[in-house]
């Protein structure tokens, strides 16, 4: 059975794509047969997004598991959450339709990076969210966060909700993309790295800079 990594983040727009990317490539270099899967895309049409820029930084071509949408099997038009933009196109989204293409892929590679969807409580349907679907399927997780003003809160929060649900942190990746000021920068990544030496010793806290993941 293939391993599996879920990438989410404190909010929408902090580099969950990137990052998954980046993972799936460091995978990949080690001569693992990887590929990266976004649970739902919202703002498009035909491919997702999201898996082309997977695979640009992967450096290989959409492979025929994208162009068959194996890879990503609800692709939504409006920039929502997947619940909102589903309805506005008469649609349901069926957590078995994501499940069963899953595991089709565990049966082709030996990694599988899964983007999320915006935040931990993001609503996937009426009935389901990205921390449920998480935990219901025991995936380790990787959370992106940033340094950015509102970053602490969030990323507090994100952390309490971990061990609330009994989820296993991989890593914690700071997005320094976002860096505004270099004081506060380097005060957030400290309180971040002490946040997880205390209640996380088993999580590898990295640093995506300039399109790389720091270890």
């Amino acid at each position: 059975m293939a391993e599996k990594i879920f990438v989410s983040a404190i909010d929408t727009g902090v580099g969950k794509t990137i990052a998954s990317g980046l993972i799936a490539k460091k995978i990949s270099e080690k001569g693992k047969k990887v590929i990266t899967f976004k649970l739902v895309q919202t703002g498009c049409s035909g491919i997702s997004e999201d898996i082309i820029k997977h695979r640009e930084i992967m450096e290989i071509p959409l492979t025929e598991d994208d162009l068959s949408g194996l890879t990503c099997p609800y692709v939504f038009k409006h920039p929502c959450s997947p619940h909102l933009a589903a309805k506005l196109e008469e649609q349901t989204i069926h957590e078995n339709v994501i499940t069963n293409a899953i595991s089709e892929l565990e049966k082709k590679y030996d990694f599988l990076i899964i983007e999320g969807v915006g935040g931990l409580f993001v609503p996937i349907n009426e009935s389901l969210n990205i921390i449920d679907f998480i935990k219901k399927n025991k995936y380790p997780l990787a959370l992106i966060t940033t340094t950015k003003l509102g970053s602490i809160n969030h990323t507090l929060m994100s952390l309490e909700l971990l061990i609330r649900y009994n989820i296993p942190l991989k890593y914690l990746i700071l997005n320094k993309y976002f860096c505004q000021d270099k004081l506060i920068s380097k005060d957030t990544e400290t309180l971040f790295r002490d946040e997880i030496e205390r209640k996380f010793p088993d999580t590898e806290f990295l640093v995506l800079e300039k399109m790389k993941l720091i270890f």
